[in-house]
């Protein structure tokens, strides 16, 4: 029997990891921000977890300055998720995006997902892994990885 397990069903969510994880073999510092409305009571999101997650298994961000030797306060850098600091927005006019941002020597690379405030984003994601899990033996984490 398979298991479809994923933070977001959206399709342009699993490209976001599927594109991030690409970036990260390459580019050697990053950090995540994660957006969402007021009322979200969870932080980080499902999707920014599974995405500090995912590229923690491709590699660690580079550091000039380790979090626990920050000057001030060290919550201002993020929580750590893996080896990735997230940071998490909850404010009025947002539902849900995520964000990483790729800092390389003079250049930086951003990759953002927004959804909408509708469940429509979510269905073809859904129906994707509806069709495939009958296919599927096990966990399956990640749905870019039915693509």
């Amino acid at each position: 029997m398979g298991v479809i397990a994923a933070g977001n069903f959206s399709i342009t969510a699993a490209l976001l990891l599927r594109f991030a994880t690409e970036a990260a073999r390459r580019v050697g510092s990053w950090e995540v921000i994660d957006y969402a409305s007021l009322g979200k009571p969870d932080a980080p999101s499902g999707t920014a977890r599974e995405l500090a997650e995912r590229l923690d298994a491709v590699a660690s961000p580079a550091v000039a300055v380790p979090v626990e030797e920050t000057l001030g306060e060290r919550e201002a850098r993020g929580a750590t998720v893996g080896t990735t600091q997230v940071h998490s927005l909850r404010l009025p006019s947002f539902s849900v995006s995520t964000e990483i941002v790729f800092g390389g020597k003079d250049e930086r690379l951003s990759i953002r997902q927004d959804a909408g405030s509708t469940p429509a984003p979510y269905v073809a994601g859904t129906l994707l892994a509806i069709r495939a899990v009958t296919q599927r033996v096990g966990v399956t984490r990640g749905l870019d990885q039915l693509f």
